[in-house]
């Protein structure tokens, strides 16, 4: 390891990018709203540059959002821009990637974010890129120390929705939209230092982006215990499930899940709670109308906080279904409250769950339905399972302990970046 240099400050002046940042899902939006709480609580200047939505930060840490298209506002989904807003060649650039079937947010960020800093580069000791990994971020490493997260490889998510499109045409789809990998495999390659969440998303992003692993540190995420706690005084209700994977992103695997609900409620009373709201005539709607499971089904919409760990207490014990997770937040956060946990090996889910639940394989409903069985037959297993779980979060997966890490990951980038 490199030796941290002498002059090296003890209050670094940190750049937080992170191209979207939904503070209340997706592991990215979570990650820098606690991330940038718990570097300041460290008693270092953290400043945010961010995309869309408004990541609702702690008070006292400057946030900068960059005004782009946000084309992806499910509130005004593709609205066609501007002649004004398209007379910026980089508004022009998103949006005709947009109408092209691409996801061009990643690349028009990283301009946009070097266009921002490049009077601003000799504020920071250490620049912090959330997985936009674009060309101008790239540009942004020469002038300024600049670190990475990559929370996990998003080829597998890529590979996981071509091999589930239903028709040649969505495949096609499928990989247009995920053409931004070329630019990501190209730009991570530059960087000294490489943050990852666990050991199994460190070896996956290894192979795919063809990265030595010596340059990666596995830093696991945080849990916020501090919205995240079991409450008192409320009972759990027998055979009601809980889970928070609503999209119809095949990776997730909610549609693995429902098919174990249709065969578990040929032998048990049961009732599934989703938290968030399906794609109207979605995959997930219409498999729920295949199985005829409706009556069986809950859709909570979206919820703030307060109602999440509610949910979360009123239930039985929760399932987080999905086909990989390069940490696997749900979990820890289930776990936080106290609630038993089944949950797939995809990814690094076994390095957070543990000995803390039960686990089955990915994509596979019939492992989940006796998974299922087994803790709606065994009450006392199941709140042993809690405990253990709410007791792993508490030593493991705090904020505290990751930004402590990665600052020591800052202080290596700084020291390599002296060197070039």
């Amino acid at each position: 390891m490199h030796q941290i240099p002498k002059d090296s400050p003890a209050r670094l002046r940190i750049c937080l990018l992170s191209y979207r940042s939904n503070p209340h899902c997706g592991g990215q939006g979570v990650y820098i709203k606690n991330l940038s709480r718990a570097l300041k609580d460290l008693g270092h200047h953290v400043e945010v540059v961010t995309g869309p939505p408004d990541p609702l930060l702690d008070n006292g840490i400057p946030t900068f959002r960059l005004p782009c298209l946000d084309l992806y506002n499910p509130e005004n989904l593709f609205r066609m821009p501007t002649l004004k807003e398209l007379s910026n060649p980089v508004n022009l650039i998103e949006w005709l990637g947009v109408s092209t079937m691409g996801f061009p947010e990643p690349f028009t960020f990283g301009i946009r974010a070097y266009r921002f800093l490049k009077n601003r580069f000799h504020k920071y000791n250490i620049v912090h890129d959330n997985q936009s990994l674009s060309y101008g971020i790239r540009d942004i490493n020469k002038f300024v120390p600049t670190i990475a997260t990559i929370h996990h490889p998003i080829t597998i998510d890529r590979d996981v929705a071509i091999k589930s499109a239903s028709s040649f045409w969505k495949k096609i789809k499928h990989m247009r939209w995920y053409s931004f990998i070329r630019m990501q495999k190209k730009v991570s390659r530059i960087f000294s230092r490489i943050i990852t969440v666990s050991e199994s998303a460190r070896n996956d992003i290894s192979k795919d982006f063809k990265i030595p692993l010596h340059r990666f540190r596995i830093i696991p995420n945080g849990i916020n215990t501090e919205l995240f706690y079991p409450i008192p005084g409320i009972k759990r209700q027998k055979n009601r499930i809980i889970v928070t994977n609503s999209a119809d992103i095949p990776l997730k695997g909610l549609d693995y899940l429902l098919q174990a609900i249709a065969i578990v409620s040929n032998t048990h009373k049961i009732k599934l709670i989703i938290i968030g709201t399906p794609k109207k005539n979605g995959g997930i709607e219409k498999l729920i109308k295949k199985l005829a499971i409706g009556n069986l089904i809950t859709f909570t919409g979206r919820i703030d906080n307060e109602e999440f760990v509610y949910q979360y207490a009123r239930a039985a014990f929760a399932v987080v279904p999905s086909v990989y997770e390069g940490f696997g937040i749900p979990a820890g956060e289930a776990m936080a409250c106290g609630v038993p946990v089944i949950s797939t090996t995809g990814g690094a889910l076994p390095e957070v769950v543990g000995n803390a639940g039960i686990l089955v394989p990915p994509a596979d409903p019939g492992a989940l339905a006796k998974a299922i069985t087994e803790l709606l037959d065994n009450p006392d297993r199941a709140e042993k399972l809690g405990f253990v779980g709410y007791k792993r979060v508490r030593k493991l997966f705090t904020w505290k302990k990751a930004a402590e890490k990665t600052v020591d990951a800052y202080r290596e980038a700084i020291c390599d970046h002296s060197r070039l």
